[in-house]
Formats: C-alpha cells, structure tokens, sequence
C-alpha cells in the first residue's frame, strides 16, 4: 500500500474515480490533474446530488481539496502505485550502493582529513605545502581576508 496520498493521486491520472465531497455531493470522472492542494481536475463527469436523487453530466470538472471527504481509486491502480514506488525504493537503494547521488569528482574537502579533492591541498599529492592561512583559522585556507 502506498504511503503517500500525493504519490497515490499522481499515480491515478487518466484513471476512473469517485470524489465524495464533505457535503455528500459525489463526482465520478476520470482523473485528469491534482496539485500539492489535493485540487483536482476530473472530465467526462457525473455528478450525484447528496441525496442521490439527481445526476449531471459535465465535460471538465475542478474540485478544490479542502472541500473533499475521500476519494475511492480501484485496487488496481492502488497495486501499480505501490509496485512502482517500490521499484523506485529499488533504484534509490541501487544508486546509493554504487556511490552515486552526490559529489562528483574528488574523495572530500580539502583541510577537513578528507583527502582533499579537487584543487589544492597538494601536500598528500608530493607537493609542497603553500599557505594554508593563519594557525588556528580553522579549515579555511589561505587567501584573501573576507
């Protein structure tokens, strides 16, 4: 089951859903857009009255999210959402193993005990070391005064 209700509804566009609003007012449509609101676009929708006893039918409909009570989705498409977040778990952990992500070039910071990447820091390379700033400055090197 997928944790994350934005991920669920993201995963749900172009599919068939019922919007159940907090006045019992229900729209069935196929899903078009949501945003980070929970605002969500539907078209080719039927609208039921609260009583259930009249119907409309509308080409576009936007509902915005503070008004919804739930949203029912097929078991379907709640399957699909949680296999491809998995998948995506997946390929994190994949890329994380590899040492990808962050960084680029170089094994640290130079002055910091990491080795040193990049420029400077030449002193584990076999060269000589140059000013490196006053004693006690901390990590910073040399340079202009800021």
């Amino acid at each position: 089951m997928p944790g994350l209700p934005l991920t669920l509804l993201n995963a749900a566009q172009g599919k068939p859903m019922l919007v159940e609003l907090k006045n019992g007012v229900t729209f069935n449509g196929h899903l078009v857009d949501c945003d980070n609101f929970m605002n969500v676009t539907l078209r080719d929708v039927y609208e039921t009255s609260a009583d259930g006893e009249r119907f409309w039918k509308m080409k576009e409909m936007f509902i915005k999210g503070n008004v919804i009570k739930y949203f029912r989705i097929a078991d379907a498409v709640l399957d699909q959402a949680a296999e491809e977040q998995e998948k995506q778990r997946a390929e994190r952990a994949a890329q994380k193993a590899r040492g990808g992500g962050r960084g680029g070039r170089g094994g640290g910071m130079p002055g910091r005990g990491g080795g040193g990447g990049g420029r400077g820091g030449g002193a584990s390379r076999g060269m000589p070391q140059r000013g490196r700033g006053a004693p006690g400055r901390g990590a910073r090197g040399g340079g202009p005064a800021r």
